[in-house]
C-alpha cells in the first residue's frame, strides 16, 4: 500500500468519455484519487454523490483547489452511465484490469459470506502538485468520507 511520501504511480487508464488521462494530467495541482469497488452501489452512489455535493469545496479558494478523480474496475461506459444518473462532474477512471489498484496495493483478496474473491479495497488517497502522497485513508466509509477528505485539505 502507499504511504505518506511515496510517489504516486504513473498511469494511463480511461475516463467516463473514453478519453486517456495520465498521472501527467493531474501535475500543478493537488488531486484527491478515490477508489471504489462498482459504479452504481449503495456504498459508491453515496461516496461519489458526497464528492459531488461538495465539488465546489474542492476546486474554491478556499481549498487547494484540488482535482477529484474516482478509480474502479469499471468500464468507461459502465462509468458514463453512473455519472450521468448522478449528475457527477468529477472524472471517474476505468481500471478494468486493475493495473493502478495493484500499484497502489488496493487490489485485495477480500470475503465475503465465507467466499474469497479478489476486490477494490475502498481507499483515498490525496497527491500534491508534484504527486506525491500526502494522506491516504484507508478502509474507508463512504458516508461522510468527503468531508474528512476535504477538512485534510485545509
Amino acid at each position: 500500500m502507499l504511504q505518506v511520501g511515496d510517489a504516486f504511480p504513473d498511469f494511463s487508464l480511461l475516463n467516463q468519455d473514453a478519453e486517456t488521462v495520465t498521472k501527467a494530467d493531474l501535475a500543478g495541482a493537488p488531486a484527491v484519487i478515490y477508489f471504489y469497488p462498482k459504479d452504481d452501489t449503495t456504498g459508491c452512489t453515496a461516496e461519489a454523490c458526497e464528492f459531488q455535493e461538495l465539488a465546489p469545496d474542492f476546486s474554491g479558494s478556499e481549498s487547494p483547489g484540488a482535482r477529484v478523480v474516482g478509480v474502479s474496475p469499471d468500464s468507461a461506459k459502465s462509468h458514463r452511465k453512473f455519472a450521468d444518473k448522478y449528475s457527477l462532474g468529477f472524472t471517474l477512471l476505468a481500471d478494468t484490469e486493475q493495473l493502478l489498484a495493484n500499484a497502489c496495493g488496493v487490489w485485495v483478496e477480500k470475503s465475503m459470506y465465507g467466499k474469497k474473491y479478489m476486490g477494490v479495497e475502498r481507499t483515498t488517497f490525496v497527491i500534491n502538485a508534484e504527486g506525491i502522497v500526502t494522506a491516504v485513508f484507508n478502509k474507508v466509509k463512504p458516508k461522510g468520507h468527503a468531508k474528512e477528505v476535504l477538512a485534510s485539505l485545509k
